[in-house]
C-alpha cells in the first residue's frame, strides 16, 4: 500500500507541482515559480541559471528566455534540461529532467503581451548572454526600440518559450534529522504506460 498521503498524495504529478506551488505563493518573499535551469554545452559542460517557471500545464513546464541565448542554444543543441524549484519557506523542492520543445505560439504571443512594456522592449534590446561593452549601450539601445517600434511591440521571432516535457519529476520534502521523504516519477520514452512512482531514501 502506498504511504503517498498528505503533501504527496494524488494521482497526478503537475496537479500536485500546481498544488506545491500555489502554497509558495502565499510564503516564499519573493519570486516563488524561480527554478534553477541545467542545460549541458556541446563539450558536456553543465550550465545552471535561475529562470522563472512560468506555467505548469497538464503535460509540462514552460518558461520564456531569448532563443539565442546560452541556454537557448544549448537547449536547441541537446534537446534537454532538468531544473529544481526550491521553497525554503515550505522545505521542499521539485526536480524535474526531461525533453525540451519551443513553445512559439499564442502562449509564447499571450505571456509576451502581458509584460510590462519595458521588458517587452528589453526582450528586443538585449542580444543576451552576449557582451555588452557598457550599461549605457543596453539603455541607449532600449530607447532605439521604444522609438522604432513603440507602444506596442510584438514579439520578437527569437524570443518564445520553451516546453519541458519530463521524464522523471521528483517530489522532496524535508523531515526530521534529515529523513526527509522523497518521490520519483517516471514515465516511458513512449508516453504509453502511466507513471510510477517510488519512494527514495533520503
Amino acid at each position: 500500500m502506498s504511504d503517498r498521503t498528505g503533501i504527496f498524495a494524488g494521482d497526478d504529478p503537475f496537479k500536485l507541482a500546481r498544488a506545491w506551488l500555489e502554497e509558495a505563493r502565499a510564503s516564499e518573499v519573493n519570486d516563488p515559480d524561480a527554478v534553477a535551469l541545467a542545460t549541458v554545452d556541446p563539450t558536456g559542460m553543465p550550465n545552471v541559471r535561475i529562470v522563472l517557471m512560468r506555467r505548469i500545464e497538464d503535460d509540462g513546464f514552460v518558461f520564456f528566455t531569448n532563443y539565442d541565448s546560452a541556454k537557448g542554444r544549448e537547449i536547441a543543441a541537446s534537446g534537454k534540461a532538468a531544473f529544481v524549484m526550491h521553497w525554503k519557506s515550505l522545505r521542499r523542492q521539485i526536480r524535474v529532467r526531461g525533453r525540451v520543445s519551443r513553445e512559439d505560439g499564442a502562449i509564447a504571443d499571450d505571456y509576451y503581451r502581458g509584460r510590462p512594456l519595458d521588458s517587452r522592449l528589453g526582450a528586443w534590446a538585449s542580444a543576451q548572454s552576449n557582451p555588452l561593452g557598457s550599461r549605457r549601450v543596453l539603455m541607449d539601445k532600449l530607447e532605439q526600440m521604444r522609438s522604432t517600434l513603440g507602444e506596442d511591440p510584438q514579439r520578437p521571432a527569437f524570443w518564445g518559450g520553451f516546453r519541458i516535457d519530463p521524464d522523471e519529476i521528483e517530489f522532496w520534502a524535508d523531515g526530521p534529522n534529515r529523513l526527509h521523504d522523497r518521490f520519483r516519477w517516471t514515465r516511458p520514452e513512449s508516453r504509453t504506460a502511466d507513471w510510477r512512482v517510488a519512494r527514495l531514501s533520503p
